[in-house]
């Protein structure tokens, strides 16, 4: 025989050694083993919340007028208080003219009362005038003073009306929308901007047939801002909220329900996220990432039996957290009560 014919079947089983026999044979024993037995799992449902403000307050100009001033654009940062626009009406000035001369008019005939009283009340002391013409005129010194007080008391109104020109903001939060411009006439009581005031949530829309599965303080899972799965990430890198409330209406076959977490204060609102719901529960059978193994594109995860460690091929799903680490589904290729071998210092 030549020598060529003995080397070549020598090589073949080395190479079958070297390698396991081919992710089926027998391997030698490792450090540690595990034994797998089915856990329950959420049975999670991705789905798209939106972002919103938990109160929108409109700031609203308190007087008719012409906008002279705008301080603030969509999206600005504002204080509770903060003057954001001004609304001018120049009728007011003419108006305070009028009451300004009004007053002056009413002062005038005051003046000329209590000179007419004090003249009377001497002539009272010598017997000249009677007690009921002095009676008069003290009535008619205190009608002028009653009608001064009430023109200056109109003047303060107009005067207070001419300051309510600020628009202010009702409370601290961000400008969604400011639907006027410069030079614009408004009336009382219009909208010059909307702000949102209130903590950031999500709000979820849901199918009718989740409505019996979803229940409050239930934990979502909430992924990274982004429509796309490469952006919004998957589970294990996910954020979580909670359920804190379910509305009882179900409108054109939705549920919907309100998610609060943490962070969503750079949103922007209605803007959406990817989010994970629990609607169920089913039983999974689960390993540590590391008891994988890949070979020629094939995951293998090494099973103890009674003649020796055996590569066996699975089929993976998906990954998910587990007490602080993770887990992979395992599809196909085990069962419960099956032992693994986890990778290790062989003895």
């Amino acid at each position: 025989m030549p020598r060529t014919t003995v080397l070549v079947p020598a090589l073949v089983l080395a190479l079958l050694l070297a390698e396991g026999g081919g992710g089926m044979g027998r391997a030698s024993a490792a450090a540690a083993e595990l034994t797998i037995t089915a856990i329950p799992v959420p049975e999670l449902k991705a789905v798209f919340g939106r972002v919103e403000s938990r109160t929108v307050v409109p700031a609203r100009a308190r007087i008719g007028g012409t906008i002279r001033q705008i301080g603030v654009t969509e999206g600005s940062e504002v204080k509770e208080g903060q003057a954001i626009a001004l609304v001018v009406d120049d009728k007011l000035a003419l108006e305070l003219n009028a009451a300004e001369a009004k007053i002056k008019e009413l002062r005038s005939q005051l003046a000329n009362a209590r000179t007419e009283l004090d003249r009377n009340q001497q002539l009272l002391t010598r017997g000249v005038v009677s007690q009921s013409r002095l009676d008069q005129l003290q009535t008619q010194f205190d009608v002028a003073a009653n009608q001064v007080a009430a023109a200056e008391a109109d003047k303060a109104v107009i005067a207070q009306r001419a300051t309510e020109g600020a628009i202010v903001a009702p409370a601290t939060g961000r400008v969604l929308t400011v639907p006027v411009t410069l030079g614009s006439v408004i009336l009382a009581g219009e909208e010059v901007a909307r702000i949102a005031s209130g903590q950031y949530y999500l709000r979820l829309s849901l199918p009718e047939r989740h409505a019996a599965d979803i229940k409050e303080n239930d934990t979502v899972l909430i992924g990274q801002r982004g429509l796309s799965p490469a952006k919004g990430g998957d589970r294990t890198t996910a954020r979580p909220g909670r359920i804190v409330k379910i509305y009882p209406e179900i409108s054109d076959g939705r549920v919907i329900a309100d998610v609060e977490v943490a962070g969503l204060g750079d949103y922007f609102v209605n803007e959406r996220t990817l989010v994970w719901i629990p609607v169920g529960r089913r039983a999974v059978i689960a390993v540590p990432p590391e008891a994988v193994t890949t070979r020629h594109g094939i995951d293998y995860i090494r099973v103890a039996s009674p003649d020796g460690p055996l590569d066996v091929a699975v089929i993976l799903g998906e990954t998910f957290p587990d007490n602080g680490g993770t887990r992979v589904e395992v599809l196909t290729g085990l069962k419960d009560g099956d032992r693994i071998v986890l990778p290790g210092s062989t003895k």
